[in-house]
């Protein structure tokens, strides 16, 4: 049996409300993580292709917010913050490692094939939904947004879905 020790998720739950209402009382918007790969991006073309940069509507149009520099915004502190803070949780609960988790009925390659697939579609979905789950789901429902908690619900409703389709390569 596993012994790895985690945070109660109830006190995670808390901690994640408290941040994300100190994160609304201080910049006046909840937490998303969209944002920072889209400053990544800009800054990358900005970088390589400057002329592209300014001629694109879609870098023209993000890059009014980014007068100085794409990569001194909030939420690429956000995001570094996250990569920093899980990184620190593994060392602290002595978890680091790189280990890929799957069932009888798979393998490791089906697993990071499956990842990094679900993720390209996710990163997808985020852009046209302009935005992620963090910023539309939980931000939008701690305002009591109802394209938050109907977000939220689809969210739910869709791991369930696809769970049960998926449950073969875990039993």
């Amino acid at each position: 049996m596993d012994n790895t020790k985690y945070m109660n998720s109830y006190l995670a739950g808390v901690l994640l409300g408290l941040l994300l209402l100190a994160t609304i009382y201080i910049t006046g918007r909840g937490l998303g993580a969209s944002g920072a790969i889209k400053s990544f991006t800009l800054a990358t073309v900005q970088g390589i292709v400057p002329e592209h940069a300014k001629t694109t509507a879609y870098y023209q149009e993000y890059n009014h917010d980014h007068a100085e520099n794409p990569l001194k915004t909030w939420l690429v502190f956000e995001v570094l913050g996250a990569v920093i803070g899980a990184f620190l949780s593994g060392l602290i609960s002595n978890r680091l490692g790189l280990s890929f988790e799957h069932g009888p009925h798979s393998t490791t390659k089906i697993r990071v094939v499956s990842a990094l697939a679900g993720g390209l579609i996710f990163g997808f979905g985020a852009q046209l939904g302009r935005g992620c789950t963090s910023g539309a789901a939980l931000s939008g429902m701690a305002v009591l947004s109802t394209g938050g908690i109907i977000t939220m619900l689809g969210i739910f409703g869709g791991a369930y879905a696809f769970a049960w389709f998926f449950r073969k390569f875990w039993i």
